[in-house]
């Protein structure tokens, strides 16, 4: 099954889409901040990334931007999950690179059904 990070610096929100994913099968890292994120990346391989807008220190546009201008990291698919709903927010983590972007609280179905086809591409 497919190997997911979660970036997310709220540790309930972490629990809850991490019990999300590994309910349906898949095989779930978390990073607290970019920074934390980019050593999981550099040490292990995942075929999606899913993350916050608000982290502490670098942003999670910044850290998408980052990681599809590296050839190693530009491939896997990322989620935005974020409790910014505007239109903008959303165009713009699209513009960052993101395949997706979900607003919290997230519908455990959509993030499921999100995940699966953006894995099944990978």
């Amino acid at each position: 099954m497919a190997a997911i990070l979660v970036i997310e610096d709220v540790q309930t929100e972490a629990v809850v889409l991490t019990g999300y994913l590994r309910q349906a099968g898949f095989q779930v890292a978390t990073a607290t901040s970019a920074e934390e994120a980019k050593q999981a990346v550099s040490q292990a391989k995942f075929d999606l990334i899913l993350m916050d807008v608000v982290l502490p220190g670098e942003s999670g546009y910044e850290f998408c931007r980052a990681l599809k201008k590296d050839p190693a990291t530009a491939n896997i698919p990322v989620i935005f999950c974020s409790s910014k709903a505007s239109e903008m927010d959303r165009f713009w983590g699209m513009k960052q690179g993101a395949a997706a972007y979900l607003v919290k609280p997230v519908d455990q179905t959509e993030l499921i059904q999100t995940v699966k086809v953006l894995t099944a591409r990978a």
